[in-house]
């Protein structure tokens, strides 16, 4: 799987703008600040989601674009795939609403998430660099993609669970206290809440035995799922964990009047561990916690690429920088027998050296490319 063709349209610096790639891992360098990055993003948006930067749609527009509507942008691509071509558009119409167009051959999607049938991709980027230290958001979005690939429906079940949990939030807060309604929004947040943490979890395990087969430089790494539903799914059946977990959310509503946090999938947290050094990846070093990203992501690809036998679309941003000559060759190495269409970015053509002739070069300077 590949973008041959990709096509922006007022889209951050990039007024109107085609490149034509073929399957190899493409690799971008030039200066900072000239597009490298943006390039990448826009890839990101031929997926489900928000985007590797998970900017609002109103943002992403060319602002010195005054020839365009106000805030429309557009992506196009073609996509190879098992299946064949895939034309693919995607972007947001000028006027006051955040709604994301998609179009797939030429159709109008029903909703960005049937994006995930036909593409995954995964990326790191700089600001991923504090994925171990900061929130746990950040890590449950990390993991929640690399699920996506293995199971599209993910992001509608996570979608579904999110938008209930809200709604009954609102309830809680507006001081309702008419059961049916609560009883409707705790059988869906049951339902897909708990779908949500099995998906999580049929992930993590083949993470596992991807990661225990893995050989090279990258550091051996040991992954948990801290959370209420993955813990009950160790020692209880789905339907036995939806049915307590209804009742937990009954029973607790009186404590979240008064602030309690709900429990549920919303709170889970992914642990990450060096193996060899027996501490979680929030004490290794910066270069550590680079290299453990990395095996990871190689890892989900293996996955997937044995189970949709097609490795998803790895968009890394700035990674070579942060990588000694072995680390960066066998990252290469791996690119490429996966057979991945891997997007690289970076200030200097040399750190690409590894991939000599099976890899695709741009160079973008102010204005152009070649």
């Amino acid at each position: 799987m590949g973008v041959v063709r990709l096509t922006l349209t007022d889209f951050r610096c990039y007024g109107s703008y085609r490149l034509e790639t073929d399957l190899r891992p493409v690799v971008l360098t030039g200066p900072n600040g000239v597009g490298k990055t943006n390039l990448l993003e826009a890839i990101s948006f031929l997926a489900p989601g928000r985007g590797l930067r998970r900017a609002k749609l109103s943002e992403i527009g060319r602002a010195d674009a005054p020839d365009a509507p106000q805030g429309a942008w557009a992506v196009a691509a073609q996509v190879q795939t098992q299946a064949g071509p895939l034309d693919i558009g995607t972007g947001r119409a000028a006027g006051p609403s955040d709604r994301r167009l998609v179009r797939i051959n030429g159709e109008n999607a029903r909703s960005q998430t049937d994006l995930g049938s036909y593409i995954s991709t995964v990326w790191l980027t700089p600001a991923m660099d504090r994925l171990f230290t900061d929130a746990p958001s950040g890590r449950r979005r990390f993991l929640d993609r690399l699920v996506y690939g293995l199971d599209p429906d993910h992001a509608g079940r996570l979608s579904a669970f999110e938008n209930a949990h809200r709604q009954r939030q609102k309830l809680l807060k507006d001081g309702v206290s008419d059961s049916m309604w609560f009883d409707a929004l705790e059988i869906a947040m049951a339902e897909h809440g708990v779908a949500v943490a099995a998906a999580r979890r049929d992930l993590l395990g083949r993470l596992v035995e991807a990661l225990d087969a893995s050989e090279g430089p990258f550091p051996k790494a040991d992954v948990a799922l801290n959370g209420l539903l993955e813990g009950w799914l160790d020692s209880r059946s789905a339907l036995t964990a939806e049915d307590d977990y209804r009742a937990l959310l009954s029973q607790s509503r009186p404590r979240e009047r008064g602030g309690a946090p709900t429990e549920g999938p919303h709170r889970s947290d992914l642990a990450v561990f060096h193996r060899t050094k027996g501490q979680p990846a929030a004490r290794c070093s910066t270069g550590e916690q680079k290299a453990l990203l990395i095996a990871l992501l190689l890892a989900q690809a293996r996955v997937q690429g044995a189970l949709r036998g097609a490795a998803p679309l790895l968009l890394l941003d700035e990674v070579a920088a942060h990588l000694d000559d072995r680390r960066r060759r066998a990252l290469y190495d791996e690119l490429v027998a996966l057979g991945a269409q891997a997007w690289l970015t970076g200030t200097d053509r040399a750190l690409f050296d590894g991939f000599d002739d099976r890899a695709q070069f741009f160079t973008l300077e102010e204005g152009h490319m070649h």
